[in-house]
């Protein structure tokens, strides 16, 4: 008995892990004459691997949180874009979380 309580502690473990990535700077091209800057704005986007093979918001995550990360000040793009991601796992799914962060820039 006390060996089944001790495999379902592993597994539960497994299947509550996460990862996380570094950080990554991209350049960005600077602003221009006819913006201004919105100040430092961040957002994310989860997607799914369902079954290890069912994409759910995988393709579109990443344009997904870089366009909401933009409208939430009223820009219209980012730049000084720094971006990371965080992976999880659960039994029936695999879960990444990307999170892009960045000064909004709009039209003046």
């Amino acid at each position: 008995m006390k060996s089944i309580g001790q495999l379902l502690v592993i597994l539960v473990l497994l299947a509550i892990t996460a990862c996380q990535s570094t950080q990554l700077r991209f350049p960005a091209a600077p602003i221009g004459p006819n913006e201004k800057s919105l100040g430092q704005m961040e957002a994310t986007s989860t997607g799914i691997m369902l079954f290890g093979f069912i994409p759910i918001n995988q393709n579109t995550r990443f344009e997904n949180a870089l366009r909401e990360a933009a409208q939430k000040a009223g820009g219209t793009r980012l730049t000084d874009v720094t971006i990371s991601e965080q992976w999880f796992w659960a039994v029936v799914l695999d879960g990444f979380i990307f999170k892009v962060q960045g000064t909004a820039v709009g039209p003046k």
